[in-house]
């Protein structure tokens, strides 16, 4: 197996319970113009203009880079960078329900300087339409260490994962939320959620009821309570067959699941889709998509 998230995160900057509910096939997801040799994964749709927006890399999980294409009646364009592309890496592409604004991770230059490791930035869209500058979140959202996978919940959190100090493990899952004088509190999710391992990716549910974790194995899971969350579970063998799972997006529904997948073939890292809650015609097709 390819050396992982980790490592890969190195070079590109210089068992719990399964669920026991029964689960829909998974099965692969090759837009015809997306597909290819290298690494895709970290999808995101824009809900304005449809255009679809995901992590390019080498086989090796490595060099990443947010690329967007557009639907032509061709199919998709070829991908080209976003407007507000900086350099550095780039990944974890996530919009706004109303597609005003767009979360990405970022190690982009800062005033000339290099960055170190990765934060949190927002971009927004002026009056027209247009992508705008992108702005790096202040501390504490960000921190001396490496932070992953910006999702914002219907109840104002924006989850994501760091390794910052103060945490359980290498990588935990934490939350922030800004008050009306723009002051960012930070909290830790917990030992419910994080472990002495690697807890890398939160994706809130649409309805904000549950959270999807990537972490070291694969994909699991959280439940919302009355005061915090559940004890985490591992998805079924379905979604999870070989602990490089990463990137999770729910549909608008919170019916069905995209996810990328290290397949350790010619496709290396690629789309797999799961028809959690019944098939809906999601994700939104364009031209044919490969088989």
């Amino acid at each position: 197996m390819k050396p992982f998230l980790l490592s890969a995160v190195v070079a590109a900057l210089a068992g719990t319970a399964t669920l026991s509910v029964v689960h829909a096939d998974v099965q692969p997801w090759r837009p015809a113009g997306i597909s290819s040799p290298r690494f895709e994964s970290h999808p995101a749709f824009d809900p304005r203009t449809g255009d679809f927006y995901f992590v390019s890399s080498s086989p090796q999980f490595t060099g990443w880079r947010i690329l967007v294409s557009h639907c032509t009646a061709s199919g998709w364009s070829e991908p080209r960078p976003p407007t507000f592309a900086g350099d550095g890496v780039e990944a974890d592409p996530y919009f706004t329900p109303d597609g005003g604004s767009l979360y990405f991770i970022s190690t982009r230059a800062v005033n000339s300087l290099k960055s170190s490791d990765l934060d949190i930035w927002r971009v927004d869209r002026d009056p027209q339409g247009s992508w705008g500058t992108p702005t790096r979140l202040p501390a504490p959202v960000n921190s001396a260490g490496a932070e992953w996978f910006p999702r914002l919940s219907p109840d104002g959190w924006l989850y994501f994962g760091s390794d910052r100090p103060g945490g359980f493990g290498g990588n935990d899952i934490w939350r922030a939320r800004s008050d009306s004088m723009g002051r960012w509190t930070v909290e830790n999710l917990g030992a419910a959620v994080n472990t002495p391992g690697n807890d890398y990716e939160p994706l809130p549910s649409p309805d904000g009821s549950r959270l999807i974790i990537m972490a070291d194995g694969g994909l699991f899971e959280t439940h919302k309570t009355e005061s915090s969350w559940s004890p985490r579970s591992k998805l079924g063998a379905e979604v999870n067959q070989n602990g490089t799972e990463i990137g999770a997006l729910f549909s608008p529904s919170g019916k069905s699941l995209l996810f990328a997948r290290d397949t350790e073939g010619p496709d290396s890292g690629e789309f797999f889709l799961w028809h959690e809650g019944g098939v809906e015609a999601w994700p939104p097709e364009c031209g044919v998509v490969a088989n």
